[in-house]
């Protein structure tokens, strides 16, 4: 299965950017859809999910700044990035989860994000 992740890129501090990711009509509709990141040297942590039903949550670190949401006719979830830090800088992973069966989780290939101070 593939993810079609995008919109990474070189910004300032306190600007936005949006990322998109893309997966397959049949693994989307029964996904919750999440975005993790990896910042060199650190293990790679869940920043946001949206899952199937609608609901999401947030890392604390990004409540407020960051807001995923999915677009069910194109297949397509985002994460909607304001308010960059420096410390947001890293590989930006999507991936579809999903813990009922059939369970199963799908990775995107990473897009890097870095926030220049």
């Amino acid at each position: 299965v593939q993810l079609q992740a995008s919109g990474g890129g070189l910004v300032q501090a306190g600007g936005s950017l949006r990322l998109s990711c893309a997966a397959p009509e049949s693994i989307f509709k029964i996904s919750d859809m999440a975005w993790y990141r990896q910042a060199p040297g650190k293990q790679r942590e869940l920043v946001a999910r949206a899952a199937s039903s609608g609901t999401t949550n947030y890392a604390d670190s990004v409540k407020g700044r960051f807001t995923i949401s999915r677009d069910n006719a194109k297949n397509t979830v985002y994460l909607q990035m304001n308010s960059l830090k420096p410390e947001d800088t890293a590989v930006y992973y999507c991936r579809a989860e999903r813990v009922y069966v059939p369970a199963y989780s799908y990775w995107g290939q990473g897009t890097q994000l870095t926030v220049s101070s």
